[in-house]
């Protein structure tokens, strides 16, 4: 495949991700499937033009099985909703085109055009807020900012390492969350704000950027921060943390749905049948329809038995070392870290499928750097290898 191939297809990635999550509000069924076709017919394209030379990655393999899993439930009567089964295998098959496509296309372009359109989508998601009471494509305030907390990363890294352009990769990061703030959510905002601390900490740590540096990054992002909250507002978040017993609903769910695991450890309920089993486990019944467990990993466990739990669980695992070798990859680890106290990856299939193509993305970034043994000049998972400036003095 000639490179300039790639990078169409790399484009056409982008806007089909691009699409899934700007029709995220469209309640009829066209937007996603044209969203689900579209992928996979991309990916489709890319075995043809490789002439089906494909190597498989152990994260690809999981996904396919995690699907493969669903079929089998239905299969072997095991799912209490085959119907809803057997839409979150091929949801799961979707996350697998995503990861794969990214982990052959994605390059620092790729991340370079996620994060400038993160920035635009978040301001467009406040405004939103501030004018008609909705955030955008996001119906859910957790989840935007589970987005935000997977692109976070990018934009603090970018700063850290493009000393030319530090201030305004900081605004950048400021920006993004301040408009978590302004959405209300309450994890979230604790989590972009841990990656806003922790992340240059551990850059210093790794000698990327002196103390100097450091403290210069920090104060700015803290007055840059400051300053966009006070624009776009805090008040929902402050009357939101001042709520008594915030997670109690989330407690008795998780309860319940403990007890749907030990009840079928092994075969589970079926996925994506989670609500279909628990009322019968509810603890209470004020005739709320409960649709999520807010938890995800709770929720594989109870829809997927231990197998599931495992699957995702070694995704993670495997996710981990580029996370940490990127340092911009951790704000992808926070979306699963999230996930213990809320619903990332249920839903909304475009965004668990902007999830895992970042995840593929993280694994090229990874690779690739790897292949030409960490070059000092390799070292920006944002910028193109020219734009790279030597570590802060």
């Amino acid at each position: 495949m000639t490179h300039d191939t790639s990078s169409r297809s790399s484009v056409l990635l982008c806007g089909l991700l691009w699409f899934g999550l700007l029709t995220m509000r469209v309640e009829s069924r066209w937007a996603l499937t044209a969203f689900e076709l579209a992928l996979f017919t991309l990916a489709a394209a890319q075995l043809v033009q490789r002439r089906f030379a494909i190597h498989p990655h152990p994260i690809a393999l999981l996904l396919a099985a995690a699907a493969l899993w669903g079929v089998l439930q239905v299969a072997l009567g095991i799912s209490v909703d085959p119907q809803r089964t057997l839409e979150a295998s091929l949801g799961w098959t979707v996350n697998c085109a995503a990861f794969s496509l990214a982990l052959v296309l994605a390059d620092r372009r790729f991340l370079s055009a996620q994060l400038i359109f993160a920035l635009v989508l978040s301001v467009g998601a406040v405004i939103g807020l501030l004018t008609i009471s909705a955030l955008g494509p996001f119906i859910y305030k957790n989840q935007f900012a589970n987005y935000v907390e997977s692109i976070l990363g990018l934009a603090i890294v970018a700063a850290i390492q493009d000393r030319r352009r530090s201030l305004p990769w900081l605004l950048v990061a400021a920006a993004l969350f301040a408009s978590v703030v302004a959405a209300g959510s309450r994890a979230g905002a604790i989590l972009c704000l841990a990656e806003l601390i922790l992340l240059p900490v551990i850059g210093f740590a790794r000698g990327w950027i002196s103390a100097r540096s450091l403290t210069r990054v920090a104060a700015f992002a803290v007055l840059a921060g400051g300053v966009f909250i006070a624009v776009v507002g805090w008040e929902t978040i402050w009357r939101r943390f001042q709520e008594p017993n915030p997670y109690s609903l989330r407690a008795n769910l998780l309860r319940s749905s403990i007890r749907m695991v030990q009840d079928r450890p092994l075969a589970g309920f079926g996925l994506g049948a989670w609500s279909a089993a628990y009322p019968a486990y509810a603890r209470y019944d004020d005739g709320t329809f409960v649709n999520q467990a807010h938890n995800d990993w709770v929720q594989w466990a109870a829809e997927g038995g231990l197998p599931m739990l495992l699957m995702i669980a070694a995704v993670v695992a495997l996710l981990a070392r580029p996370a940490f070798d990127s340092l911009w990859g951790l704000g992808l680890l926070v979306v699963w870290i999230h996930a213990w106290v809320d619903y990332p990856f249920e839903q909304r299939p475009a965004l668990a499928a902007f999830f895992f193509a970042m995840a593929g993305a993280l694994v090229n970034v990874s690779l690739t750097a790897s292949r030409v043994k960490h070059r000092p000049d390799e070292s920006s998972p944002v910028l193109s290898p020219s734009e790279n400036s030597p570590p802060a003095d």
